[in-house]
């Protein structure tokens, strides 16, 4: 049975972004400087030491992300934008980008395209599903975005790659979900990151 996974890496006082998000520092910045380099630098420098964990970030056959992580803007969108990540993403399966503005679906090289759903987080789930089939589906991010379905107890497994830093201020995990039953169900660590899974009991 396929299940709703969120591979998300934080700091250790658990923030997911430092402040001030900008199309030139997408995650934010920091004090000795930016909190993306800091909070996910242990998959570039240690990328064999934590080959299981980045391979399956992107293993799952449909992914859910808030706009935010999709493009810097906020309101009508601009049509030339087509996310972070170049001509072909690293997903290579159906996304579906939470928004308030309509747009048409965006098909990317390598199998990933993007459609952007404007009637809130369980019609994005819903449609996940449809798209992944049997395969598992992946909520991610950010940190509003995690934070609405963990509120709604719609995840089942959730990844946490801890790096070793402290932000201090930014957009935060865990804010506003309520009293969360979380199950222990492993813990690996390299040099950079401490990988921490939780399970929920359905």
């Amino acid at each position: 049975m396929s299940m709703i996974t969120c591979d998300i890496a934080m700091s250790v006082d658990g923030y997911v972004a430092g402040p001030n998000q900008s199309l030139e520092n997408p995650i934010g910045e920091i004090a000795g400087g930016h909190a993306g380099e800091r909070l996910h630098s242990w998959m570039f420098e240690e990328p064999e030491a934590n080959a299981k964990e980045i391979e399956a970030i992107t293993a799952a056959g449909a992914f859910i992300m808030g706009r935010n992580m999709f493009s810097p803007g906020r309101g009508e969108w601009d049509l030339d934008w087509t996310g972070w990540w170049g001509d072909e993403p690293p997903y290579h399966a159906p996304v579906f980008v939470l928004t308030h503005h309509a747009r048409k679906p965006l098909t990317m090289q390598g199998g990933t395209t993007f459609h952007f759903v404007t009637d809130g987080i369980e019609s994005a789930l819903a449609q996940a599903r449809e798209a992944a089939g049997d395969a598992d589906i992946a909520i991610a991010g950010g940190a509003s975005t995690v934070n609405q379905y963990l509120a709604a107890g719609l995840i089942d497994e959730l990844r946490l790659h801890v790096a070793p830093v402290v932000l201090g201020a930014g957009e935060r995990l865990f804010t506003g979900v309520g009293d969360l039953d979380l199950v222990p169900a492993g813990v690996t660590y390299t040099g950079m990151v401490t990988h921490l899974t939780y399970r929920f009991p359905r």
